[in-house]
């Protein structure tokens, strides 16, 4: 199934997963990355952080845009008001699955749809709960799986996942890093009909 859009849609995102979501869903589009950094305000919300970051990948992009449509995205996992980023290393992936060992946390996913007329930014939120994980557990998840690309050193629809996640409250989409939902609603203005 592809849904026809009027313009082009280019997803400015590296993320294997993204682009097998935004496929899933029927799009289709090309894949464009530009350097950005991902920084942002030591002061501001975690729940504010997502959209933002997604908005500055976006704009790097506002030049000379003409017809695209340019959607970007980025996730982060939120434990105790802490924003628990992509571990560098095995320890750091490590650590921070010792943290979300029984317990619940935030995944918050930010959108960004830039156009030659506006830009929009959306935000979801899901939670998950993980049981209590052993240390043999998250060894043999972090040797096998080297989970340095996710947010929070895991991917949903992993080993760790399957067998560790006992709830969510939330969209899977969204944990999985594009809250598809909210991408149909924002493309819905550029169906073909």
């Amino acid at each position: 199934m592809n849904i026809p859009l009027n313009r082009p849609l280019v997803l400015a995102s590296n993320s294997p997963r993204r682009r097998q979501l935004l496929t899933d869903a029927g799009f289709k589009f090309t894949v464009e990355v530009r350097p950005t950094d991902e920084l942002f305000p030591d002061e501001m919300l975690p729940i504010e952080v997502p959209a933002f970051l997604a908005r500055h990948k976006a704009e790097q992009f506002s030049k000379g845009i003409k017809e695209q449509l340019i959607l970007c995205a980025d996730t982060i996992v939120v434990i105790n008001d802490s924003i628990l980023n992509k571990p560098a290393d095995d320890r750091e992936a490590f650590e921070m699955l010792q943290s979300l060992s029984g317990t619940t946390h935030e995944v918050i996913t930010g959108i960004c749809l830039l156009t030659n007329e506006y830009v929009i930014t959306k935000t979801d939120i899901a939670k998950v709960m993980f049981r209590q994980l052993t240390n043999k557990e998250i060894d043999f998840y972090v040797q096998s799986q080297k989970p340095f690309d996710k947010a929070g050193a895991y991917g949903i629809q992993e080993w760790i996942g399957m067998v560790g996640i006992e709830r969510i409250e939330g969209s899977y989409y969204t944990i999985m890093g594009l809250p598809t939902h909210l991408v149909y609603q924002l493309l819905s203005p550029y169906f073909s009909r």
